[in-house]
């Protein structure tokens, strides 16, 4: 029964599709990754904020850097999205996903130290 299987297929990435702009992702086609046909649910730029994050998760007790570094980190993905918005440039996926993955490892590092430093 092959359209059962497309038909879950389907179903499956109609709420991923929702929960990815629940994140608040723009889901945006042209500036998205597809998978087998299917738009992924996260845009380039939050796929790799995503991917920061768990890497943040797992790799924080292994390199503990001043703020400073970690807004380094942040502030590529901070001019590669503001000149895209204000229409001074188009970007890349390729450049969208590294951007957000720096981003998103120094976003959440930055919350992670804050966290373990008011705890403890």
């Amino acid at each position: 029964m092959p359209n059962e299987n497309m038909d879950g297929k389907l179903k499956l990435w109609l709420k991923l599709m929702e929960f990815g702009a629940r994140l608040g992702c723009h889901q945006i086609a042209e500036r998205s990754f597809f998978i087998r046909g299917f738009q992924f649910p996260l845009c380039a730029r939050c796929t790799g904020l995503l991917a920061g994050y768990i890497g943040a998760v797992f790799l924080y007790n292994c390199a503990v850097m001043p703020y400073w570094v970690y807004g380094i980190l942040i502030l590529p993905m901070a001019i590669d999205g503001i000149t895209q918005y204000v229409g001074w440039r188009e970007s890349v996926q390729l450049l969208r996903f590294i951007t957000g993955l720096l981003g998103g490892y120094g976003l959440l590092s930055i919350q992670i130290d804050v966290i373990v430093k008011l705890t403890s």
